[in-house]
């Protein structure tokens, strides 16, 4: 039974490090998943306050992952189409690579926020905004997966 937790918490790891990617997968949430999984085995053992706090932890990146973009694209003068148009860019974005990641967004934001007003100047400093929002949360979010992957082979391996 424990190899069983063992694989279901590496994939609940592999699938919460590509969730803070993704938008469409619960990041950090998969990742505590996975921390969970590996607690019910007799390799791994976290106190429960370790348990409450990554849960917490887990939570406040999530919620913040949906503010973080919306304040960013506010901050700058934008709209929802930008928040949107971010979003897409993204996703289209994984499709072409490494780049496609960062240059995705961004153009997805401008697009969008051309839809919502046609000045362009404005649409391109809320695409800026959104951007920074989307990469911000992005970046939080591979920082807790990865630190909630790094306790995990911690204390399966050592």
């Amino acid at each position: 039974m424990d190899v069983i937790f063992i694989i279901t918490g590496i994939v609940l790891l592999l699938a919460g490090l590509v969730g803070c990617v993704l938008p469409a997968l619960p990041g950090p949430p998969l990742s505590y998943l996975a921390l969970l999984s590996l607690h019910f085995t007799r390799w791994g053992y976290f106190d429960a306050c370790f348990l409450w706090i990554t849960a917490g932890v887990a939570i406040v990146v999530t919620v913040l992952d949906y503010v973080v973009p919306v304040w960013g694209t506010r901050r700058f003068g934008g709209t929802k189409g930008g928040i949107w148009g971010a979003s897409i860019g993204l996703v289209a974005g994984l499709f072409i690579g490494p780049a496609g990641i960062i240059v995705g967004p961004f153009v997805g934001a401008f697009i969008g926020e051309l839809f919502s007003h046609s000045d362009s100047n404005r649409a391109f400093r809320a695409a800026i905004g959104s951007f920074i929002g989307l990469l911000t949360g992005t970046v939080l979010k591979l920082i807790v997966s990865g630190v909630f992957t790094w306790y995990f082979f911690k204390e399966w391996l050592l």
